[in-house]
């Protein structure tokens, strides 16, 4: 019983831990949501940049309605790739002009949807049109 009550407790610091990190990730990333017109109209590398303290971990590009050819959108998360669809924090950056799919395809590909030096180089010269957190 006594192990119990240390696991319990130690399962629950965890727990806290790990939900207090994503609250801290999500507020530093809606300064740069709330400070956005700094941003539209700028390089994706300036907010990049700006984002000393995290970088993203997966990108996922989505397509603009239904033209499966050009992309619109990329959904950067900040979590473990096999968390990216579980009530993860994303950064949602709609672009200036559309990207065809076939370009974000092949680092999708490459990198397995990880956010490498190639993405940040590839999405680095794209101009951001609008910038969204959510969670």
């Amino acid at each position: 019983m006594k192990h119990l009550h240390k696991i319990i407790a130690l399962s629950f610091l965890l727990g806290y831990s790990i939900v207090y990190a994503q609250l801290d990730t999500l507020n530093y990333l809606k300064q740069f949501e709330a400070n956005k017109v700094k941003y539209i109209g700028q390089p994706f590398s300036k907010l990049l940049n700006d984002m000393t303290q995290i970088q993203p971990t997966t990108a996922w590009s989505r397509p603009e309605g239904n033209k499966k050819t050009i992309a619109a959108y990329t959904d950067f998360n900040f979590c473990e790739k096999q968390y990216s669809f579980h009530n993860t924090i994303s950064l949602l950056i709609t672009w200036q002009n559309l990207i065809p799919r076939d370009d974000t395809r092949y680092y999708e590909q490459k990198n397995y949807f990880y956010f490498t030096n190639d993405e940040k180089n590839f999405y680095g010269n794209k101009i951001v049109k609008d910038i969204m957190v959510f969670r």
